[in-house]
């Protein structure tokens, strides 16, 4: 029971504290590409160099294009980030250093009661879980929202988290923890499938049901998400299928992969290539209005 409790109290806190940040992070709403725009126009206006490097990007003439730019550097933060987990297993520091202890803890206090609602929690970042989710999902977002964007997009997610969880596990080939495993598991452990799927697949659906609706709702979409990686990811640790690392490099490749397919979709706008769109038509006017701060919409009337 104590291991419930304290399961139950980290997931009341991670959401809480992730519905706080994400309704008083920022005033504009970090997935709404058109309130990104507005600030790219007018730090292109003040900095000459920032508008010739967006326009390059943009230009079909050169080798690379804007959405490509920000893929690549989204790619190489989840290389940096799974690069420096596997950096402390090898060398045990870190994170690392409490794989042994926080495996053995999980082996003697998952039991009983304990162990059945675990199993249940892992679930929910199960394969068939995740895509009956999403399938669900897509039906009724499309239905709401009308665009043949939101199966495309969640189905972006979940197959691009995927290809890179198991390209990882299948270059590390890491061994499972050797303490009682309490869940069936199979093939390499870094990094966590369970972990990546929750991650990249929960955010995913509150990006699409929080979509057209409040901030608050928003809030407590995204609060409600992280809440759900990090319980899967306690579960896959406490049931001994997982080390602490292995799941922690899961919620960096997952968060990572959703981060790249909503930058692609234009996050809100659930468009393919809308940033670009959006770059383009916010810098294809000169001169640059007097007041530098006027918004996209003003802009694209002058």
């Amino acid at each position: 029971m104590p291991i419930l409790i304290a399961l139950a109290v980290a997931t009341v806190v991670v959401t809480v504290v992730l519905t706080f940040v994400a309704r008083r992070g920022r005033r504009t709403d970090p997935a709404d590409v058109r309130a990104g725009a507005d600030g790219l126009v007018e730090q292109a206006h003040r900095h000459p160099m920032l508008r010739r490097f967006i326009r390059d990007r943009r230009d079909t003439t050169k080798a690379t294009g804007w959405l490509l730019t920000v893929a690549l550097l989204a790619i190489a933060g989840l290389t940096l980030a799974v690069g420096l987990v596997l950096e402390m297993v090898q060398t045990h520091g870190g994170f690392a250093r409490w794989d042994d202890s926080a495996a053995r803890w999980g082996a003697a206090h998952t039991t009983g009661p304990s162990e059945s609602v675990l199993r249940v929690i892992t679930q929910l970042g199960s394969t068939p879980v995740v895509i009956t989710l999403c399938i669900g999902v897509s039906i009724v977002g499309y239905r709401r929202l009308s665009t043949q964007a939101v199966p495309a997009f969640l189905a972006t997610v979940v197959v691009s988290q995927l290809v890179i969880t198991n390209l990882i596990k299948a270059a590390v080939g890491r061994e499972r923890p050797n303490i009682a495993q309490l869940v069936t598991a199979s093939g390499s452990s870094f990094p966590s499938g369970h972990t990546a799927a929750s991650a990249a697949a929960y955010a995913a659906i509150a990006l699409v049901v929080g979509s057209r609706r409040s901030r608050r709702t928003k809030a407590a979409l995204a609060g409600a998400a992280g809440g759900i990686t990090v319980a899967v990811a306690t579960s896959r640790v406490l049931l001994g299928a997982h080390w602490l690392t292995d799941v922690i490099a899961g919620a960096a490749v997952g968060w990572a992969c959703f981060a790249l397919c909503s930058i692609a979709y234009g996050g809100r706008l659930l468009h393919f290539g809308a940033p670009v769109e959006q770059a383009s038509a916010a810098l294809a006017i000169e001169p640059p209005p007097s007041n530098t701060r006027g918004s996209l919409t003003s802009w694209s009337h002058t």
